[in-house]
């Protein structure tokens, strides 16, 4: 009896002295390790790829906004985007995909839609848009809803109407543009790409310059 009760005491002291070790090396130090070296190594990144503006951090360079007003560059469509319904006391986006076949005529409808919009929208009374300039992710949403970036063809087919508004010149809103536009990663991975939000940033300091 005493023996069983004594080897019962030593594999529960052995249990907790694992389970302390592996806390410390699992649940501390290796968390740790890998918080530091993100932060060293990947700071930007890490810390969620921050946008500020004035000092102020004012969004993400991997998460799309909605909500400009037609002075600013518009982003991707958002129609992946979905309302919280089962904890209505947070106000929470939910991003997924439209899931909609190509010949759906719910998606079909929503192109042409925005298309039409897209069209009326950004003709001035120098610069008339054609249904055929309209590229297509002027009028779809990404598979998460909350794509950053638009390609350089959107942002192109914006300015006319975004120095119109701002009282500028198409020249120096093209540069601006020109001056955002991202290549595709290591030369060969995506598409050229513009960020809406940085672009839209660097757009209100020229205004306000100007």
């Amino acid at each position: 009896m005493n023996n069983s009760v004594v080897n019962t005491g030593r594999l529960l002291g052995a249990g907790l002295r694992a389970l302390l070790v592996l806390t410390v090396l699992t649940g501390v130090l290796y968390p740790l390790a890998v918080t530091g070296v993100a932060q060293a190594l990947f700071n930007d990144k890490a810390n969620g790829s921050e946008i500020k503006a004035d000092g102020k951090v004012v969004g993400s360079s991997l998460i799309g906004q909605q909500g400009y007003s037609l002075d600013d560059f518009q982003p991707r469509p958002a129609n992946g985007l979905g309302e919280n319904s089962v904890n209505t006391q947070y106000t929470l986006i939910l991003s997924g995909a439209t899931n909609r076949s190509g010949d759906n005529p719910e998606l079909i409808k929503w192109v042409k839609e925005a298309k039409a919009k897209v069209v009326k929208e950004n003709s001035t009374a120098d610069y008339k848009v054609k249904p055929t300039d309209v590229p297509a992710d002027a009028v779809t949403s990404s598979a998460s809803g909350l794509d950053p970036d638009i390609s350089p063809a959107y942002a192109d087919l914006q300015v006319h109407r975004v120095a119109e508004r701002n009282g500028l010149s198409v020249a120096r809103v093209e540069k601006l543009v020109a001056d955002h536009t991202e290549s595709r990663t290591l030369g060969f991975i995506g598409e050229p790409r513009v960020n809406v939000l940085e672009l839209n940033i660097a757009l209100k300091e020229l205004v306000a310059r100007s």
